[in-house]
């Protein structure tokens, strides 16, 4: 599709049509979901993983396209920046050994693909920002070779009229005004897939809105922007900015940012679609003339490419996905809340929290999102962005109460989400092996207080402890990162100092 993409109409009757195409899409994919013609639920699930390119000294190496060439599979894929890689794992049903099967598969790639970036002096990072990563390294040189992210950044810029500004205040404070939306490509992420029924989807979207905050709390792992320390998950600030196509004057007259945790519960996968149309101008067209309405009346199934496109381009933090495979319309939530890394094993451990929690969650007799307005559940997911696993989240009290309380992240996750977790992998019908393995690691994260940001961080100040200068300290913190994460041991179990 991204040869075929053309710059979004920004004149009056051009954005008319355009609204008008998306409109059409919209009213085909009502019909589509009043006609029941969805695929029937295989519980599919899929994991893609963004990816960092840093040499052996710890430093960003700005190289996609050679180890692209190198690794030569159509499993890895550019991202936004030329210091970025994308790796897609085929669909897999959520049962049995699952977990195991895709770890394996993980580390085999993983370490393929290392193997290949090494033979241009490059290294595979999972992490969720690079900490060595400075402003300078992300300008619109540094994007990487392909029309389809040059004609964003235009478009992107052209909507905002000025540049981006960056300023985010956490433990430090880092401002930058950046004349592109390079700085997007320093978030790096693992989104997790989750294919639903039309009937089950607000269920499964809703219970991922209310999990969003837990899964930042023991999963952070971007503590540094640009140098600085900031939020112990700094990757949500920095989206948002680094791709605000709203002036300033017109973010403060309400007008909703494109990287969106949302406003509401939900009651269909259409609202949220309709919800796109209504507040998001159209940033890029397909050219595609399909008439919806026509291939349903002849028995065919739309595409709805201008609306998969458009949907593409509004970073919701749990995403509506619309797809079409061998005929059939399907429709997935997309999690897109978590960083990616440590470790292989930490990865398919927050995916197996992720997936037994919404289960369990959209299946409650009374489900959380009754009884948890929604701006608390915005708070909380703020919250857990700020203070990573340090975190005090709102949630409601056990039993028949309305009200809610305020409890530690790991106190909320050990007594009361784990056990859910768990029932949620059995209802899946996951093997209780791979259960108990990878919801032990987030166990132990929450017993001890640790995961990839607190480690970061504690490494880091460790280091200046030592007597290294900021710059020498991340670099150093970076490298012992990269060879522990090689280990694939959990992150709760790795020393903070800098041997080894």
């Amino acid at each position: 599709m991204g040869e075929k993409l053309i710059a979004g109409e920004f004149d009056p009757s051009g954005r008319r049509r355009q609204r008008v195409r998306l409109r059409q899409c919209l009213d085909g994919l009502g019909r589509l979901l009043a006609d029941k013609r969805f695929d029937r639920p295989k519980n599919l699930m899929g994991l893609e993983i963004e990816l960092n390119l840093a040499g052996a000294d710890g430093l960003p190496r700005m190289m996609n396209a050679e180890v692209l060439e190198r690794i030569g599979s159509h499993d890895f894929q550019t991202e936004l920046g030329q210091c970025n890689l994308e790796v897609n794992i085929v669909p897999h049903r959520l049962h049995g050994r699952v977990l195991d099967q895709l770890s394996e598969e993980l580390r085999t790639g993983l370490s393929y693909a290392d193997r290949k970036a090494r033979e241009v002096s490059s290294e595979i990072v999972m992490i969720g920002i690079l900490p060595t990563l400075a402003a300078d390294d992300l300008g619109s040189t540094n994007l990487s070779y392909d029309d389809r992210y040059k004609l964003l950044n235009e478009q992107m810029l052209a909507a905002r009229g000025e540049d981006f500004l960056i300023d985010i205040e956490g433990r430090e404070r880092f401002t930058y005004a950046s004349s592109s939306i390079a700085p997007e490509a320093a978030c790096t992420s693992v989104q997790l897939h989750l294919q639903v029924t039309p009937g089950r989807f607000a269920d499964a979207w809703n219970a991922a809105q209310a999990a969003a905050a837990v899964q930042i709390a023991v999963g952070a792992n971007s503590p540094f922007v640009f140098g600085h320390e900031a939020w112990r998950e700094s990757r949500p600030p920095l989206f948002l900015q680094a791709t605000d196509v709203r002036p300033p004057e017109i973010a403060a007259q309400g007008a909703r940012p494109r990287t969106w945790f949302g406003e509401r519960w939900i009651d269909s996968a259409y609202e949220l679609f309709e919800e796109n149309l209504r507040y998001f101008p159209p940033l890029l067209s397909t050219g595609e003339d399909e008439d919806p309405l026509r291939a349903l009346d002849e028995g065919g199934v739309p595409e709805l490419q201008e609306l998969a496109l458009h949907n593409g381009t509004i970073y919701r933090w749990n995403r509506p996905v619309y797809d079409v495979v061998d005929g059939v319309p399907h429709l997935r939530v997309e999690n897109r809340v978590l960083p990616a890394g440590p470790t292989v094993t930490d990865v398919i451990a927050n995916a197996a929290f992720y997936y037994g929690l919404v289960r369990a969650l959209a299946e409650e007799s009374r489900p959380v999102w009754t009884r948890l307005p929604f701006a608390a559940a915005a708070a909380n997911f703020e919250a857990a962005c700020r203070h990573g696993i340090d975190a005090v989240l709102q949630w409601p009290k056990s039993g028949r109460s309305a009200s809610l309380t305020r409890t530690s992240a790991v106190r909320l996750v050990r007594e009361e989400l784990l056990p859910l977790a768990a029932s949620g992998l059995d209802s899946w019908g996951v093997e209780p092996a791979d259960r108990d393995r990878y919801l032990g690691v987030i166990e132990e994260r929450c017993k001890l207080g640790v995961n990839g940001a607190s480690w970061q961080a504690a490494t880091y100040h460790r280091a200046l402890g030592g007597g290294l200068d900021r710059d020498a300290a991340l670099a150093a913190m970076t490298r012992r990162y990269c060879a522990l994460m090689r280990t694939d041991a959990p992150v709760h179990t790795w020393p903070t100092d800098l041997s080894g």
